[in-house]
């Protein structure tokens, strides 16, 4: 028979074995792992723990995920999904990351209405859009300025994601267009989805006083779009009818970069889509992670202004890239894709307030409430 000490040791080295293969493999390092049960956060006689990570890669996220960046002290297995995907394993699957993006406003639904407490944020903002190119219209119904669309159709193949909610709170602020004043389509699919996964409870919630329908079986945004059954569409990308150029469709921010950098010089808004959030057990165990996960995330972003700043205008095939980044920390500071709560305090609260008008968290959520409270003084 083999001694404690042996086991010990041959348990070790199937451990090393498996995230050797993980690493390797297409199939993400957990599913391998899990079959030989929950591997310790430290290999005996290995320095580094393994932290799981998931999320989109992104130009931000690049140098984090392809080893250039790393957490110090951790050996990175990192898991590139959906959104849909994403939401869905923390708050009904496995809850097998560490580490997660997160789509923002499905968080705070989660921990205001359900009580969800197993992960925090950190004050990471992987994804951030203004939201203005987000509505598309019929241009033969009478639709020339945001008044208009009162009364009208509007198809969505959601209606309490992150990007929806954004574009009622900036309608109802900007131009008085409340949500209660739309007639709501909302869609069995969605023509731009490609690998988008499911979409989470939170995502589907709806609220009490608005008109709000469901569309035809097997019908999506763009179809009701382009069939005229309603008269206009908001889209967290740009529905088929657009992309394909159909007749009749149209923004109704023609030029919406110019009026998206007039509501930021305005409001100091740059709406944040997503967040990072930590498993809270593991937080508590791991005290030292956060602000290593925090600087790892702020490195491997500054490693894209690097980019812009000194090889764009010879690497990019934009011929005027070096020349938008400059313009762009013109209008909106040095580190406009800021990380940390104090730059983003605005358009967090403002994504708290437009949440609990819209009936759709039941608490006007804090700061203090989702994020991580060692991850508030983080700052780059």
């Amino acid at each position: 028979m083999k001694n404690e000490s042996e086991k010990t040791t041959e348990n070790l080295d199937i451990s090393r074995r498996a995230f050797m293969i993980a690493a390797a493999s297409t199939l993400p390092a957990a599913s391998i792992l899990g079959n030989l049960g929950t591997p310790s956060r430290a290999f005996a006689g290995d320095p580094q723990s393994i932290l799981k990570m998931a999320g989109y890669k992104l130009d931000r996220t690049e140098a984090l995920i392809g080893g250039k960046v790393k957490v110090e002290g951790n050996e990175i297995i990192f898991t590139q999904a959906g959104i849909g995907d994403l939401n869905t394993n923390i708050f009904s699957g496995p809850q097998s990351y560490d580490v997660t993006e997160i789509g923002l406003h499905p968080f705070m639904l989660a921990y205001g209405n359900e009580n969800f407490r197993d992960y925090q944020l950190l004050p990471i903002f992987p994804i951030r859009l203004f939201r203005h190119k987000s509505i598309f219209i019929r241009t033969d119904r009478g639709i020339e300025s945001p008044k208009d669309l009162k009364g009208k159709k509007v198809s969505t193949a959601g209606y309490s994601s992150t990007s929806l909610t954004w574009i009622r709170g900036m309608l109802s602020d900007e131009y008085g267009v409340n949500p209660e004043d739309l007639q709501w389509v909302i869609s069995q699919k969605d023509s731009s989805a490609k690998d988008a996964g499911k979409v989470s409870a939170q995502e589907s919630m709806l609220p009490a006083g608005v008109p709000i329908e469901k569309g035809p079986e097997g019908v999506d945004e763009s179809d009701l779009l382009d069939s005229g059954e309603v008269d206009a569409c908001f889209h967290a990308g740009e529905p088929r009818a657009f992309t394909e150029r159909r007749p009749n469709i149209d923004r109704l921010f023609p030029d919406s970069r110019k009026t998206e950098q007039a509501y930021f010089k305005k409001t100091g808004i740059f709406p944040i889509m997503h967040a990072v959030a930590i498993k809270k057990s593991f937080a508590e165990q791991n005290s030292e992670i956060v602000p290593l996960v925090f600087k790892a995330y702020s490195q491997s972003k500054q490693k894209v202004y690097d980019y812009l700043a000194y090889q764009a205008s010879i690497m990019d095939i934009l011929p005027w890239a070096s020349q938008e980044f400059e313009a762009t920390k013109e209008l909106m500071g040095e580190n406009y894709f800021s990380y940390g709560v104090e730059p983003n305090r605005k358009s967090l609260e403002s994504l708290f307030r437009y949440s609990y008008e819209q009936g759709l968290c039941s608490k006007h959520l804090k700061i203090e409430d989702i994020f991580l409270l060692g991850s508030l003084g983080l700052t780059e």
